[in-house]
């Protein structure tokens, strides 16, 4: 920690999640989604990713992050609008069965977001945030649950399914993830499609649907600017998928409970 010269504590440059290239919000860009992930375990306080001190966090409830709340930008943006600024642990993982596919919905906030999809087998790093019940609240809205009608619930995915393996060798009991309520989309086949990043995600989207170009248009940043904060839109959008027969299942469906909580 440095200081100004008031005397006032002044965060390590090596340290912000500037100098880290962190600091930019899905939210505010969608084409960067699912936003820059750590290179490593961090705790972030604000605009710091500092060291962590443990893997684990007893007081905390772990939830495997597989879009952009594995990205210290927009975790940051959710929490700065309720207010809340207690640090986040973010302990990067090994996990087996999970990968990263591609919700089968249209986001208001302008993109075509990330839902897990279970992969017996597959191994892959990704992150487990572990959140305090405020915390865990503002997640728990910005992905639409409780409500039963959201387009996520949260699901409890336990140690005889997924395996979650901290860097010590250590594993997790289990973990939450947020699973897409409508699906998440298929590569051509009934397999899921794993997400590419959102640029090449609508530009391929774009180019097999003429129907979905009509909604909104040619190019990716099209695409955002028409779907950004169109609800009905979006909605739109959401059904197409299904009526082009874009849709399956994402082997996570019994995980998730009735109100998501």
């Amino acid at each position: 920690m440095t200081h100004g010269t008031d005397g006032s504590p002044r965060p390590a440059p090596g340290r912000t999640l500037a100098a880290l290239g962190l600091a930019e919000a899905p939210r505010e860009h969608p084409l960067l989604y699912p936003g820059a992930w750590p290179a490593d375990s961090g705790l972030l306080d604000r605009d710091r990713l500092l060291p962590l001190d443990r893997l684990v966090h007893d007081d905390r409830v772990p939830v495997l992050a597989v879009g952009s709340n594995a990205c210290p930008g927009q975790l940051r943006y959710k929490m700065d609008q309720f207010g809340i600024r207690s640090p986040i642990p973010m302990v990067k993982t090994r996990v087996t069965g999970v990968e990263v596919g591609v919700s089968a919905h249209v986001s208001r906030m302008g993109y075509v977001s990330a839902s897990p999809f279970h992969a017996p087998g597959l191994v892959r790093e990704l992150f487990v945030i572990w959140l305090d019940p405020e915390q865990l609240a503002v997640i728990d809205t910005s992905e639409g649950v409780p409500a039963p009608h959201g387009n996520y619930g949260r699901a409890w995915l336990p140690a005889s399914d997924v395996r979650i393996e901290l860097a010590d060798g250590d594993t997790l009991p289990g973990a939450f993830v947020y699973v897409n309520r409508h699906g998440v989309l298929h590569n051509g086949t009934e397999e899921p499609r794993t997400h590419p990043g959102q640029r090449a995600l609508l530009t391929e989207l774009l180019l097999a649907s003429a129907r979905l170009r009509e909604l909104f248009g040619v190019t990716p940043e099209q695409f955002i600017a028409r779907a950004r904060g169109d609800v009905r839109l979006c909605e739109r959008g959401t059904r197409l998928f299904e009526e082009e027969k874009l849709v399956t299942v994402s082997g996570l469906e019994e995980y998730v409970r009735v109100q998501g909580d």
